[in-house]
């Protein structure tokens, strides 16, 4: 197709085989871990990360990585203080997030506004070849970070009681977790953009878990869900002409609904 001869959709097509295979590992142990949320909260924080890069006149990527990286941080120590009402650190981190960000948004200049709204919205299209490289870099990290640590993973993600009676640093691995999450949404944040960045997380991986019988046959097939959801996504942007990314997540959707209709019908 003559859609995929040109240079901008295939720069986005590999950045959306580098997402799909960041987002099934960390959409999974999300799901799992009963902290979908958390990565809407970060997604909706990045915010006030991006408007003070703006205003301070600062590459708003780094300063978005700065604050994700400490509100994550700042959401496992709620955690540990409220253990059993877990929620609560969601709602005051992104409570607060969110009013940050738009008291930083009232100094804002309009051009400056347009520029935060690129942020919100997002376009993989858009994307650069140094975000593609940066995003193939994360993409191999974090693989394999999940092929060396999948088992002490597996423990700590059912079962934190018992990941911490057989010597694992729960504390750690949580914070490192949250942080890791993190620094892919400060990365994927103009790319899809905070309004979509946790679907990109969520909506595969729950999809995944309707299919598979196992943890790792979970991870495989997000992956397959996911870079068809973005082929699928993309294509529909350039030939109706609608944002990529929510084109992306409507696709995310559509293939969630087929999923589940279709299981329901087999198990009858």
């Amino acid at each position: 197709m003559e859609m995929f001869q040109l240079d901008f959709i295939q720069r986005a097509l590999v950045a959306g085989m580098a997402i799909a295979v960041i987002t099934p590992i960390l959409g999974l142990l999300l799901i799992l871990r009963r902290q979908s949320l958390m990565a809407d909260t970060l997604a909706h924080v990045s915010l006030a990360g991006v408007s003070l890069g703006m205003l301070w006149q600062l590459n708003p990527t780094w300063t978005t990585l700065v604050v994700v990286v400490l509100v994550a941080i700042l959401i496992e120590y709620l955690r540990g203080i409220y253990a059993n009402y877990s929620e609560v650190s969601i709602a005051v981190t992104m409570s607060g997030g969110m009013a940050l960000a738009f008291v930083l948004m009232s100094f804002a200049d309009n051009a400056t506004t347009f520029k935060i709204d690129q942020f919100l919205f997002g376009s993989i299209i858009l994307i650069t070849k140094g975000e593609v490289v940066v995003l193939i870099g994360l993409a191999v990290v974090i693989l394999i970070l999940y092929l060396i640590f999948r088992k002490p993973l597996y423990v700590f993600t059912f079962d934190e009681a018992t990941a911490h009676t057989v010597g694992l640093p729960v504390r750690l691995m949580s914070t490192i977790f949250s942080v890791t999450t993190g620094v892919v949404i400060s990365v994927m944040l103009p790319i899809v953009g905070a309004l979509l960045v946790a679907a990109f997380l969520v909506v595969p991986s729950a999809t995944s878990i309707l299919i598979s019988k196992s943890y790792s046959q979970s991870i495989v097939i997000g992956f397959f869900i996911n870079f068809v959801g973005i082929v699928l996504g993309i294509m529909a942007s350039y030939h109706l002409n609608t944002p990529p990314g929510a084109s992306i997540t409507l696709a995310f959707i559509i293939i969630f609904l087929l999923v589940s209709l279709g299981n329901q019908w087999v198990k009858r």
